[in-house]
Formats: structure tokens, C-alpha cells, sequence
């Protein structure tokens, strides 16, 4: 059966066309967050099969097949590709209303040219077409990025990391600019001492000293941050359950860190106090440089402990959080406003019943210095479906301003999940459309070409001055 994704798919009105065909549809993709793995681009790897760039790491798919009671063998487990493929397959036509089933017909199509609906009968041809397809050179790992017209990119890494494929990808001189971004959050997780002074060691390792005591702990961040700084990154992140803020006398940083160092056991408090002082620490060093932080808050990560211990962590044991979050985040961010150390931020909601919380907290923050300094994310992982998107833009354009927002980005480990791009810049089309065709908006095409087109590429071109030295 032929796929449902037609050329006008998700443009339910002749503005919401317009704008989508006219304006954004060929428009480049600055793909500001995701998780790539920098080794397969710089090698250019090319994947045998469609189950390795497809399903690999994919912990959407995983948490779908689970539900379908599909065995942990097919999944994560050590199955052949080709069974797992079709396993997956299988299960497409019952995700039907979940972003999965509008997903997969979608990046099979962009991809592969394929408009077949996936299921158990197509399974089998699918897989061999798209893995003939794969070894071309057009299907390399940057072949992939070329063909969703991919400009630049930044991955997630780890302060400890060499950068040793992004200096070969700046090496071969590139279309597609891949950059690093600065993810420290191990440096402040104190809840389990002997994975923490391993994780020391390695950051030892990284910058070239011994690392002794708190004062040489964050020489060498800044030790790391001048490294990534060269290297291009110009972007932070941070996932946390929220911001923290905690005025506390009786603590001490040095002291709680010469305790994680021997061993002893942390406080909650003590370690939320740490949280506090080394993220205070890094934003007032990212602000020197001229960097953007990014947090991503509202994460409930690591709930199926039997499962996390059998598959470690990012396999889908993650929900919605309820947390608490905008005193501290007024807090956090008023006590970097305080001394003028506020740097360019975002800040991602994972529970939509905070969306308001988020947009009006970052409106409290900009100062008239940066268009748009500091910005409220887009919808994000369990969110970034049509109604989470919906909402996202709802919200901001209700309490913000929806004209200065940086757009949407992957978040994906996934080579094949740029049509998410499309998928973002459809929705928003058809929802100004909409809004035209209610009476709700003029008419004027020229001025909503150019508010869907900053929108989805110009505005994020400008945010991120990727040029800064």
C-alpha cells in the first residue's frame, strides 16, 4: 500500500502550502543538539543493513516494541539484523496516532524513495532495497547529512573527550560543519563516590594534571573549555530533574569535593550545593566566552533499575518528571543577571504543564542586549510529537514571542531522524495557515514568508555565531 505522505501531508489550507513550499521547505538545517557519534563521521561510515543506522540506539522504536511485548532479543539484544528489522516491522501498523508511525514512513520516503507502508508484508523487500541502497556512497554517514541538507551540526560530548574525529572532520574541509558541544554533567554527579573518582581520573588524564584539590577541579574545566573552544564548540548542555539555587553556609564546596575524592559519603544537600557552585562556576565561563548554555530539565531518567543494570542507561527506562521548577530557576539565573554573567540560553521543558512556567521565566531574563537572548527550547524528546510541538509554539507565542524562536533540532542518535526538521517546519506552516484561514492573521505573505523562514533556519543562523574566535 502507497504511504499517506503526500506533498501538502500535515498543510491542511493553501497558506499553510504556500508557506511551507514557497519559503521554508529548501532551507538549509542547522541541527543545533543531537547525539551523533562523531567516529561514524569522520570515518563516513556506511552501515550494511538499515537495522544499524535504523534502529541501533534507538530507544523510541525500543520502548514501542517492549509495549507490543516483542522479546528484549529482538531489541537490544544479539538477534540477527534482518530479524530485527522485521520484528520492527511488525509492530508499525499498531503505532498508528504515537510520531513513530509518521516518522517512519517519513524517513523512509526522504531517504530511500520508498512510499510503500511498512508492515510484515513489506518487511522483507524494504529491507533488501535499503541495504543495496546503504553501501553507495550516497548513503555514507555524510552522504545521509547531505541529503537532508545539513549545514551544521553539533554533537554531545563529554569534557573528558580528545575531539579526535571532529579535528579530522575540520581536517577534510566539509560541507557540513560538525562541531562539539560542552555535556559536563558527570562532573557534578556525586551520587556514587567510586564512579566519580574514576570519572576524575579521566578528566586527569584529559587535561594534562593531577587533579587534587577544588581549585584544580575547575582549572581544569577551564582547561577543557579553552580545548573545546578551539576546537569550535560554542554550546553547553545540561540535563537536569531542574535548576538549582541553594544558599547554605554551613557547606563547602572544597570540603564535599576532598570527600568525593576519599570516598565518603555525600549528603543530598551537600550535593546539591556542589551542583550549584560548579554550574555557577561554568556559566560564568561560558558567558566569557561568548558561548550559549543549554539545560534540559524535567527528565525522570533511570526508573526500571532491573533493566538499566541488564542495558545501562539511555534504553528507555526514562519518563516525565513532576519537579518543581521555577523558584530555583529564578534564583539560578537573577544570581548570574546580578553581576552581568547571563549568557545567551535555552531552557527545554519535558512537562508540558510547566510550558507557561518556562516561557514567562525566560522573558523575565532578556535584557534588550540579544534578540531572543534567552530562549524557551523546543519541544523536547517525549514532546517533540505534532501536539507536543503544537503546544510548544501555542505557548510561546501566547507569553513570548514566537518571531525570535531558534526552531526545531534532532536530539537523535539516529542518522535518519533529520526529517524530523520537516516534520517541525510542516506543523508550524499549517498552524500560521490556520490561523489565516480563521481570520486570525493577515494575509501577508511576504512578512509570514520571512516569520516561518527566520523561524526554521535564519534565526538560529544568527543565535549561534559559530564564527567567534
Amino acid at each position: 500500500m502507497k504511504t499517506f505522505i503526500t506533498d501538502n501531508f500535515l498543510l491542511r489550507n493553501n497558506y499553510a502550502q504556500r508557506l511551507f513550499h514557497s519559503y521554508v521547505e529548501s532551507l538549509p538545517i542547522i541541527d543545533y543538539h543531537n547525539h551523533l557519534i562523531p567516529k561514524e563521521l569522520a570515518d563516513n561510515k556506511l552501515f550494511p543493513n538499515i537495522t544499524q543506522v535504523w534502529l541501533y540506539g534507538d530507544h523510541y522504536k525500543w520502548r514501542a516494541m517492549r509495549t507490543l511485548g516483542i522479546d528484549e532479543h529482538y531489541i537490544a539484544g544479539q538477534a540477527p539484523d534482518k530479524d530485527k528489522f522485521e520484528k520492527w516491522a511488525n509492530c508499525v501498523p499498531y503505532t498508528m496516532r504515537n510520531p513513530l508511525y509518521h516518522w517512519t514512513h517519513l524517513e523512509l520516503l526522504r531517504y530511500f524513495n520508498i512510499d510503500t507502508l511498512l508492515d510484515a508484508n513489506s518487511a522483507s523487500d524494504i529491507y533488501a532495497q535499503t541495504s543495496h541502497m546503504l553501501a553507495s556512497e550516497d548513503y555514507s554517514a555524510m552522504g545521509l547529512l547531505r541529503q537532508m541538507n545539513v549545514e551544521s551540526l553539533c554533537t554531545t560530548d563529554d569534557p573528558t573527550d580528545s575531539l579526535e574525529y571532529h579535528q579530522t572532520l575540520a581536517k577534510a574541509n566539509n560541507d557540513i560543519s560538525v562541531l562539539p558541544t560542552f555535556r559536563p554533567d558527570k562532573v557534578y554527579n556525586l551520587s556514587d563516590s567510586e564512579q566519580y573518582k574514576s570519572y576524575i581520573k579521566k578528566l586527569e588524564l584529559a587535561c594534562g594534571f593531577a587533579i587534587m584539590d577544588y581549585e584544580s577541579l575547575l582549572n581544569a574545566l577551564s582547561n577543557r573549555i579553552d580545548f573545546f573552544h578551539y576546537h569550535g564548540c560554542r554550546l553547553a548542555d545540561h540535563g537536569l530533574e531542574t535548576l538549582i539555587y541553594v544558599e547554605n553556609q554551613k557547606f563547602n564546596e572544597a570540603k564535599i569535593f576532598s570527600k568525593a575524592l576519599a570516598g565518603e559519603h555525600i549528603s543530598l544537600q551537600e550535593q546539591q550545593f556542589f551542583t550549584f557552585k560548579i554550574l555557577v562556576f561554568l556559566c560564568k565561563v561560558y558567558n566569557d566566552r561568548g558561548w550559549v548554555q543549554q539545560f534540559h530539565l524535567g527528565g525522570l531518567r533511570n526508573t526500571n533499575n532491573r533493566l538499566l543494570g541488564k542495558l545501562g542507561p539511555d534504553s528507555g527506562f526514562d519518563s516525565i518528571g513532576d519537579f518543581s521548577q521555577a523558584k530555583m530557576m529564578a534564583q539560578f539565573f537573577d544570581h548570574l543577571e546580578s553581576t552581568n554573567e547571563l549568557t545567551k540560553t535555552i531552557i527545554y521543558n519535558l512537562n508540558p504543564a510547566d510550558n507557561e512556567v518556562f516561557v514567562t521565566m525566560a522573558g523575565n531574563f532578556n535584557d534588550g542586549s540579544i534578540k531572543g537572548k534567552v530562549q524557551f527550547g523546543s519541544a523536547w524528546w517525549f514532546l517533540d510529537q505534532k501536539d507536543g510541538i503544537e503546544k510548544q509554539l501555542n505557548t510561546l507565542s501566547n507569553l513570548g514571542l514566537l518571531s525570535c524562536f531558534i526552531g526545531m533540532l534532532t536530539d537523535s542518535r539516529s542518522l535518519l531522524s533529520f526529517p524530523r526538521h520537516e516534520y517541525f517546519r510542516r506543523i508550524l506552516c499549517n498552524l500560521i495557515g490556520e490561523d489565516v484561514k480563521n481570520g486570525l492573521l493577515p494575509w501577508d505573505e511576504k512578512w509570514l514568508g520571512k516569520l516561518v523562514s527566520d523561524i526554521c533556519y535564519y534565526n538560529a543562523k544568527n543565535y549561534f555565531d559559530f564564527s567567534i574566535q
